[in-house]
């Protein structure tokens, strides 16, 4: 615009370029080239617009440098230079124009009259009264939430920081504040994440821009919350590790247990299977008991109904022995002795035995020929119940199982006995190892 200016040889179009400089150079943060552009500016060779714009950069550069400062000697006098140039500048603003409210609010704000400040800059943003375009929206709700801070009012402060922040985007604004304090409020609130996101955003725009003051302000706040986003992440990463050993402690404990649980469902299922066995055979032992009470029941009665028998009859030959001794007819004692059939006894103690077996093992014929093929079946006499094969077997089966014991009662020699077995087991379908405990699985009723 100077080149320009100097070949057009126009003087007001040199010193309005030497104004854009001053921006530029403002915004990159180099004051003393700054006011080294505008103190060379002719101004009263500006148009009123022009004017306008001097006045309110040079004010700007007065109150930047004495930010930038931060001296107590220096900084009121820069402020009060500033209030000079603004009110210069004021005086060619209509009063209800924005420049006019925001500049007059500024130099309350710099002045410390934050409540005048207030006024304005809340009137400004009345959406009723004025319609700011997204760049003076941003400029004044960020100035607005400065004296926010001040007062200590930080949710307000952050709110407003927020819109400001969203109204640069918008306008595609890259020289900003509103973001770098937004992340430094989020971070003084603990809000660590947010304000690292803000403050990188805010970092790459002054870098961008080019404005050095801007990223000395994002450079000085940066490491802070780069640090300490660091050690959150550092003391998530040492909870994870925690969290993560105290699942995989778990987790072996829980192995640990399953393996533990696993091997006493093992001994239990062992033990189970014990049981269901130890019942299986206390069952039959139950049964066998049962069986062998009843047998026991059976022959107790049929013995005592014998032996009665056999009793009476005793007495009946006693008493006849003695009427004939007593008259001395001893030829008739002779007659009685002779009289008496053994054979016929024996035959009628079988008979009683095979009635007294058979009520209690009523299928022992059937289930004893089962075990032989038809030709080898037992063929029993009409009338008889057992014949000697099967009262053998029949004895076998209620216990007697001494051979020698068999042939006494049964009046067999024990030879004859085994020949008996050994005949009747080699005939059988099952082998002979297996013959008598086949004969026991015969069931009483």
């Amino acid at each position: 615009m100077q080149e320009v200016g100097h070949l057009n040889h126009d003087q007001a179009k040199i010193a309005y370029g030497k104004i854009k400089l001053g921006f530029i150079l403002l915004s990159s943060g180099m004051f003393k080239e700054t006011f080294d552009s505008l103190k060379t500016v002719q101004v009263n060779l500006l148009s009123t617009e022009a004017k306008k714009e001097y006045y309110l950069i040079t004010a700007r550069t007065y109150y930047d440098l004495a930010d930038f400062t931060k001296d107590n000697y220096y900084s009121p006098i820069y402020n009060k230079s500033a209030g000079q140039y603004i009110d210069s500048a004021l005086s060619l603003y209509a009063v209800n124009s924005f420049e006019y409210l925001y500049y007059n609010g500024l130099k309350f704000l710099k002045a410390g009259d934050k409540e005048k400040a207030i006024i304005n800059f809340e009137k400004l943003l009345n959406v009723k009264d004025y319609k700011l375009s997204d760049h003076q929206f941003a400029v004044t709700a960020s100035t607005l939430s400065d004296i926010f801070i001040q007062n200590q009012q930080r949710d307000k402060a952050i709110n407003l920081l927020m819109l400001a922040a969203i109204a640069d985007v918008k306008s595609s604004t890259k020289e900003a504040a509103a973001l770098g304090n937004l992340a430094q409020l989020l971070h003084q609130r603990g809000d660590v994440d947010d304000a690292y996101i803000f403050i990188k955003a805010a970092m790459d725009d002054a870098t961008y821009y080019g404005a050095r003051q801007r990223k000395i302000q994002m450079g000085a706040i940066l490491p802070l919350i780069a640090s300490k986003r660091i050690n959150n992440v550092e003391e998530q990463r040492r909870a994870l590790f925690f969290y993560a050993s105290l699942l995989t402690a778990l987790a072996i404990i829980l192995v640990v247990f399953a393996v533990i649980i696993y091997k006493q469902l093992r001994k239990i299922k062992i033990a189970d299977k014990i049981i269901l066995e130890a019942n299986h055979n206390l069952q039959e032992t139950i049964h066998k008991l049962d069986e062998a009470n009843k047998i026991k029941e059976e022959y107790i009665g049929y013995y005592f109904n014998l032996i009665s028998e056999y009793i009476e009859k005793l007495e009946k030959f006693k008493r006849s022995v003695d009427n004939k001794l007593i008259t001395k007819r001893y030829d008739d004692i002779r007659f009685l002795v002779d009289n008496i059939n053994l054979k016929k006894e024996r035959e009628e103690l079988f008979v009683n035995f095979d009635r007294a077996f058979l009520k209690i093992f009523p299928n022992f014929v059937p289930s004893f020929n089962t075990m032989f093929i038809p030709e080898n079946q037992v063929s029993l006499l009409p009338n008889q119940l057992l014949n000697t094969d099967l009262r053998i077997f029949s004895l076998i089966r209620l216990g007697i199982t001494d051979t020698e014991k068999i042939a006494h009662i049964l009046g067999y020699s024990v030879n004859t006995i085994y020949n008996y077995k050994a005949r009747l087991k080699c005939k059988s379908l099952i082998p002979n190892d297996d013959f008598e405990d086949a004969i026991m699985t015969i069931k009483a009723v």
